[in-house]
């Protein structure tokens, strides 16, 4: 299941890269693709989170889960906080409503 969630994570973050590299009508659409894919991400994140046999009730003892500790090596700074946002919410148990 984690591979699932780390394969939606590289697509995101190539994606990024991506992003940052160009502007324009490019660089829209890449921006595009990456909010698809980093929202999959995320939702593949939720689904092994709550496949956990003990969830963690906490951001810290998500944080002390080696799966989430390689994640958060792996996400740019400028998105950290989005990835904690997100991550307490799927600690909470909250569904977050998006709009496009």
């Amino acid at each position: 299941m984690i591979n699932r969630v780390t394969k939606k994570l590289e697509d995101a973050l190539l994606d990024w890269d991506l992003m940052t590299k160009t502007s324009g009508d490019e660089g829209a659409d890449n921006a595009e693709r990456f909010e698809m894919h980093f929202y999959e991400f995320i939702d593949e994140l939720k689904v092994w989170f709550q496949g956990l046999q003990q969830p963690p009730t906490t951001m810290e003892e998500a944080e002390n889960l080696d799966e989430i500790k390689d994640i958060m090596e792996r996400i740019p700074a400028p998105l950290e906080l989005n990835f904690y946002n997100e991550l307490e919410l799927i600690i909470e148990g909250k569904d977050q409503v998006r709009y496009d």
